[in-house]
């Protein structure tokens, strides 16, 4: 269990996890009832920096946070690798938060469904939306929808223990898997199906997804991108990890670094350190050792440049399935991070039975009431104030698009916070009248079925 105090109810359709901090042994709260209440929509990263940062700087504000899902911290908790522990570190901070006496935590209510965004607005002073990115980004190529094509948001809470991903059952008799994207995501992946089991089991890898990658056959992964070396998003502590990864060696296509050594000296500290990096590994005779070790190797990975999805090819022997990937072949226009990929219509493809999509997330619109921008996926604001809904903001993905890191993150959502003290203090968030939160809100969802105290 994650937390003490945790209180449970259980209904019909879902049952509410609630940090109980906020209520003292004689049942009631520590803060006044005339306590500005602030609702956050989302238990993530950017909710609880968010929370965090509101509660530090007003001694009087009450905020509770709803979440989707029955446990909080989003991404934390389920979009990390799970040999990479110390980036959910961070966990402890948002613990403490939502241990703090004037914050308080509901799991399993699904905003936009069980309860509106108007209703919260009702019930609180102010609403921040910070439920991040929870859509795939799209191909849109022919046959993305053919078995043995996943996203990589599916597959990584597969593998860890997200409760919508848990009966993905990836199909992993294939040797070869190609993964779309080339952030700090699909490296995860990539190490993820190609690491020795006997590491994967000191992580906290759920116990069916060692199983499945126990008996994987997959002996080679390809990481493709459709710009160029010095364009790839991951870092280089994720490409040092892959470089490094025991019983694989690297497989690179020297076409694709022409030019590269060249252009080093124009480039910044961080990103020629990543570029000499790939390379070394791309062009660079090993050492002794080194090629002692990649000559024992049995699997194999490789970064491909240049190249996008065409279209995901069926097997023509079993209906349904995936049996390659054709990739149209680009070139560079510009330099940089501002450098376009163009087809040069050149086409190739690579047969594969796993093709595993990494191009990004996308949020969704959570409710009619709420503006949404489509094209950009994001809810259009500034600094954090949802344009035309006084009262109404949002932090993390949602009010950037799916950018950045966690640091990212806890910026983006002080910057929300902020927004929302800039305006209690002036007088353009009026916080004079009282307002019943969760009291309200409970009472909403047991008149509607979905809530039962025991």
């Amino acid at each position: 269990m994650l937390f003490s105090g945790l209180k449970w109810w259980t209904s019909r359709s879902l049952w509410i996890h609630r940090l109980h901090y906020g209520i003292n042994g004689g049942g009631k709260a520590r803060y006044s009832s005339c306590s500005p209440k602030v609702c956050i929509v989302g238990g993530g990263p950017a909710g609880f920096y968010t929370a965090q940062h509101l509660i530090k700087a007003r001694p009087d504000v009450a905020v509770d946070v709803y979440e989707r899902l029955p446990v909080p911290f989003g991404l934390v908790r389920f979009g990390v690798a799970p040999d990479h522990p110390e980036v959910k570190n961070v966990i402890n901070t948002f613990t403490q938060t939502a241990r703090h006496e004037r914050c308080s935590f509901y799991g399993n209510v699904n905003v936009g469904k069980d309860v509106s965004v108007e209703e919260l607005r009702e019930a609180y002073h102010a609403v921040v939306l910070s439920y991040g990115a929870e859509g795939n980004r799209r191909m849109g190529v022919p046959g993305e929808d053919l078995s043995g094509v996943y996203s990589a948001k599916d597959f990584v809470g597969w593998y860890n223990g997200l409760p919508s991903c848990r009966e993905l059952g990836p199909d992993l008799s294939c040797e070869t898997a190609v993964i779309l994207g080339q952030g700090n995501v699909a490296l995860d992946v990539a190490r993820v199906l190609l690491s020795p089991i006997d590491f994967l089991k000191k992580t906290d890898i759920t116990q069916p997804a060692l199983e499945a990658l126990e008996a994987s056959r997959v002996r080679r992964v390809l990481i493709v991108g459709r710009r160029g070396p010095t364009q790839i998003a991951g870092t280089i502590k994720e490409i040092r990890e892959m470089v490094n990864l025991p019983n694989t060696r690297p497989d690179m296509l020297a076409a694709d670094f022409e030019g590269v050594k060249e252009s080093l000296q124009d480039l910044p500290r961080p990103r020629k350190r990543l570029t000499e990096l790939m390379l070394k590994a791309a062009l660079e005779t090993p050492g002794e050792k080194e090629q002692e070790r990649r000559e024992k190797a049995t699997k194999v990975w490789g970064l491909r440049f240049y190249r996008s999805p065409v279209e995901i090819l069926a097997d023509p022997e079993r209906s349904g399935r995936t049996a390659g990937i054709r990739l149209a072949v680009n070139k560079l226009e510009g330099s940089g991070e501002g450098a376009r990929a163009v087809l040069t219509g050149e086409v190739e493809d690579v047969t594969c039975g796993l093709v595993i999509s990494s191009i990004g997330y996308k949020s969704l619109p959570i409710d009619a009431s709420v503006p949404f921008d489509s094209r950009r996926a994001i809810v259009p604001n500034h600094m954090g104030r949802i344009q035309e809904a006084p009262g109404l903001y949002c932090s993390g993905w949602l009010k950037t698009g799916p950018t950045g890191v966690i640091a990212t993150t806890l910026n983006n959502s002080f910057d929300t916070a902020r927004s929302v003290m800039e305006d209690m203090e002036s007088g353009t968030l009026n916080t004079t009248g009282v307002k019943l939160g969760s009291q309200s809100i409970n009472a909403l969802l047991e008149n509607r079925g979905l809530l039962l105290s025991l």
